[in-house]
């Protein structure tokens, strides 16, 4: 059965071989005889094939089925082997999370690999280090083991060696390095092929030896760390809006840079602060706030040691608490509530409460549609209040005293952190005078006058060229950035402000001014309610409920008293010689932006 099955098999080769167009040929050439032969050979074939049987051809077709089937078997067969040794492979190439829970236990966890999601699932005991403790004068020497916790600054891996930069608190960096190990390969391998997965910016757990090295790019500079164990304990994205590193460049670096075939990037302001989070781990961006809590600090210090106590007033109230100024309104239970303009009223109600000097830090709402360099929606204000006895002069005597702590403090307190802002952003110390330089409201209008400017009536507000050119003159002539300027006109002034006694065109009030640029406004508040409530009526301000409990604590009795608000960033902003408000604000707060 099985030979005349074969027989059947090379009938049909050999008729699937005899194509219409090959038979056609092969009569054509060929001679009668062979055509003959040909033709009967053709005809016997096919009258085989017609001759089969159905079971013939049932066989036939189990006979293809059955070696398709052997073939598929064969090659999954041999897929699955694949598969198998691949995943043994990948198995043994796998750098598993690594989840410590017990220091003593880490002989038994990989040296690489990403940390487990910190949950607060154990304390394990590891003692973490500063950057800043490592080196030959420092508590950390040469071949101590230490951990540290950073941020990747910059990772370079190649071949069999890797060197990253570790940074901390954004200015404090040290170099980090590993080698391949010739007498352990297979982990060699693993720890390379790590450390090329991790991207810069990456928060990384790093254990190492302390080697001394000569590192010049670092703030460490006379050593390095040689890894033992490295581990991420969160990733950054491999690619990020911008890169720190560029963020951290000075505009002077960049425009140098721009004739060159490498010119550095350009960021914009407005894609810093969509990112500020990143802009600000650039050192001096992040000195800079740094700077604007040690003015913060300072403050305090020194109006604590005056005899001050803190207070912290209300910022919903029923009404406007300045004048001439933009106020948020928000919905308050049915009613119309603002959102503080400043603590004016509620610090001179303290003055009116006993608390005789008085101090706070909070935010300020202005809704003014500025879009200025110097000019933010939402602010931190310094503001102070205190009770006088016959004069606003000794107001100023306890503010001088105040802000020359906090110059004399920053340049020696936080010399470091000044040091890092000037090397982005140039700027020399603050010039001031042991005691207070005040001009009055006359000799600052001959200045002008004589700076070309013409001031009119001399009754109108300041222009922001008008200050610049005061401050200019103020230090050519006094040696000073900063000054007190008093006496302004009465028209410009807050309704709370006390007249000038012998000309009520002019006011007991007074900005102070860095550089030529105002950072604090202030005067004596007219505490007689007689007189503010007059005041009230000729500026044409409703009477509200908020004014009208402001004037009744006045009417209980009060002392005579004067104060002087403060903007925090304006401050910073000045003092660091920054070109806009807004580099020293964290979140700005401005007409066109309200995240993050």
């Amino acid at each position: 059965m099985y030979l005349k099955l074969a027989m059947l098999l090379l009938g049909i080769r050999r008729v699937a071989c005899r194509s219409p167009a090959f038979v056609a040929h092969r009569r054509l050439t060929a001679s009668p005889s062979t055509r003959f032969i040909s033709t009967a050979r053709f005809m016997s074939t096919d009258a085989a094939a017609e001759e089969r049987t159905e079971e013939e051809q049932a066989a036939i077709k189990a006979a293809r089925e059955a070696k398709k089937a052997e073939k598929e078997r064969l090659k999954a067969e041999k897929a699955a082997k694949k598969a198998a040794q691949n995943a043994a492979a990948e198995e043994a190439n796998r750098i598993a999370d690594v989840t410590y829970l017990s220091a003593s236990e880490q002989d038994s966890y990989e040296p690489m690999g990403d940390m487990s999601t910190v949950m607060s699932r154990a304390r394990s005991g590891r003692e973490f280090v500063n950057v800043n403790s490592i080196g030959a004068d420092k508590n950390i020497g040469v071949g101590e083991k230490v951990w540290l916790r950073g941020r990747i600054n910059s990772i370079r891996a190649k071949g069999g060696s890797c060197f990253l930069v570790l940074r901390q608190n954004s200015f404090d960096t040290i170099q980090a390095c590993y080698f391949k190990d010739k007498e352990n390969p297979e982990q060699s391998a693993k720890m390379m092929k790590y450390l090329k997965t991790l991207t810069v910016e990456s928060m990384v757990d790093l254990e190492g030896t302390v080697s001394a090295a000569e590192v010049r790019s670092c703030s460490v500079q006379d050593a390095e760390l040689v890894i033992n164990r490295i581990h991420a304990v969160s990733k950054a994205d491999a690619m990020l809006p911008f890169l720190v590193e560029d963020a951290a460049r000075s505009e002077k670096e960049v425009d140098e840079s721009q004739g060159t075939d490498r010119p550095f990037p350009r960021l914009g302001q407005e894609l810093r602060l969509d990112h500020r989070w990143l802009d600000l781990r650039a050192p001096a961006n992040n000195a800079i706030m740094r700077i604007q809590s040690a003015v913060c600090q300072l403050f305090r210090e020194s109006l604590y040691s005056q005899g001050f106590v803190e207070i912290h007033t209300p910022k919903l109230i029923a009404g406007e608490s300045e004048s001439g100024a933009g106020v948020f309104t928000t919905d308050y239970f049915g009613t119309t509530a603002c959102l503080a303009q400043s603590p004016q009223l509620y610090k001179q109600m303290a003055i009116s409460s006993d608390l005789d000097r008085v101090f706070e830090i909070g935010p300020v709402f202005r809704a003014e549609n500025s879009h200025t360099r110097r000019h933010l929606c939402e602010f931190t204000g310094l503001d102070l209040e205190m009770a006088i006895n016959e004069h606003y002069m000794e107001t100023l005597e306890v503010v001088h005293k105040m802000f020359k702590h906090i110059f004399e403090s920053l340049e020696t307190r936080w010399a470091k952190e000044l040091a890092v802002i000037r090397e982005q952003y140039e700027s020399e110390p603050v010039t001031f005078t042991d005691e207070p330089c005040v001009l009055h409201w006359p000799e600052a209008m001959e200045i002008l006058k004589e700076k070309g400017f013409d001031m009119g009536d001399e009754l109108g507000d300041l222009t922001g060229a008008q200050e610049l050119a005061l401050g200019a003159a103020v230090k050519e002539k006094y040696g000073t950035d900063f000054f007190m300027l008093d006496k302004y006109p009465s028209t410009i002034r807050p309704f709370y402000t006390m007249p000038d006694p012998i000309d009520n065109r002019f006011s007991n009030s007074y900005d102070m001014f860095i550089r030529g640029q105002e950072i604090c406004s202030g005067a004596q508040r007219c505490h007689d309610p007689e007189m503010v409530t007059k005041i009230i009526e000729q500026k044409g301000i409703e009477m509200g409920d908020g004014l009208k409990t402001y004037i009744d604590s006045f009417r209980h009795g009060v002392s005579p008293h004067a104060g002087a608000g403060i903007g925090l960033e304006r401050v910073v902003f000045l003092y660091l010689g920054l070109d806009n408000v807004r580099k020293a604000s964290m979140f700005p707060r401005d007409p066109n932006r309200c995240t993050p």
